[in-house]
């Protein structure tokens, strides 16, 4: 049975530089989508917002000025699928794929927020738990140094961690609004595109 426990111990301790290097990546990569998060918040403020003023008064009568109206050079994903979607106006099938093709491009664009909000708190637990064995035998040993370090790496591992699953958790959130936002408007798109080929066939 000793022995079992000195492998298993061998291992949690083993485990302690990873995990920290790993907490030291996704701090700073944390640090990174911060950035990024801004600067995707100034072009949804600057362009999403009138594009979405546009698809509010989109009519099957307004729909070739509305296409008119939108930059050649796409500034938005959203932008390069309603121009997508408006240029599929002939094959119903090809709106709904590119509609479903949107929904994983939003997804991708969520994938590291939510890798963050998960991996914080699992790598912040393990780095605060893997220190307190060390901990406990200073303790027993009267070595309060070896204790007070240990404890020390506990709980700034538990802070990063939960600094990371924070920003990930704050920004998946914002950028879920804004994905089912832009998929409400490009779903509309869709229906008006369909209604007004249906139009343009029966006459």
């Amino acid at each position: 049975m000793n022995i079992i426990s000195n492998i298993l111990y061998w291992i949690s301790t083993g485990l302690l530089v990873p995990v920290i290097v790993l907490l030291i990546f996704f701090f700073i990569r944390a640090i990174i989508l911060i950035g990024t998060f801004f600067g995707q918040y100034l072009q949804v403020k600057k362009h999403s917002e009138s594009f979405y003023a546009r698809i509010v008064k989109l009519t099957p009568a307004t729909l070739d000025s509305f296409s008119e109206a939108l930059p050649e050079k796409s500034d938005t994903v959203v932008t390069a699928y309603a121009k997508k979607i408006i240029a599929s106006h002939d094959n119903h099938a090809r709106i709904d794929l590119l509609l479903s093709e949107y929904e994983i491009e939003a997804d991708k664009e969520l994938s590291t927020s939510k890798v963050l909000t998960k991996m914080g708190p699992i790598l912040g637990l393990m780095g605060t738990l893997i220190p307190m064995g060390p901990a406990l035998v200073g303790l027993a040993t009267g070595d309060i140094a070896s204790m007070a370090y240990n404890m020390q790496v506990a709980f700034a591992t538990t802070v990063v961690g939960l600094v990371v699953s924070a920003i990930g958790f704050l920004t998946q959130q914002v950028k879920e609004r804004w994905a089912v936002k832009n998929i409400t408007m490009l779903e509309y798109l869709a229906e008006v595109v369909k209604l007004s080929d249906s139009k343009t066939d029966n006459q």
